[in-house]
């Protein structure tokens, strides 16, 4: 699979040697997004105050 890191504005998400994902393109639209890591599921929630939280 390969990935092409989105363009950024922010110096520490240049220099990040792995792929860098906008949280517009992961959600689409939604609040919500799910990771699966193995057997685990989790959510990546965006909050009305633009912050990310991650739960199992």
């Amino acid at each position: 699979m390969t990935t092409t890191a989105a363009p950024s504005t922010d110096a520490r998400a240049d220099a990040f040697p792995g792929p860098v994902h906008r949280i517009e393109d992961l959600l689409r639209g939604h609040d919500e997004a799910r990771i699966v890591l193995g057997p685990h599921v989790y959510t990546l929630r965006l909050t009305r105050a633009g912050k990310l939280i991650l739960t199992k």
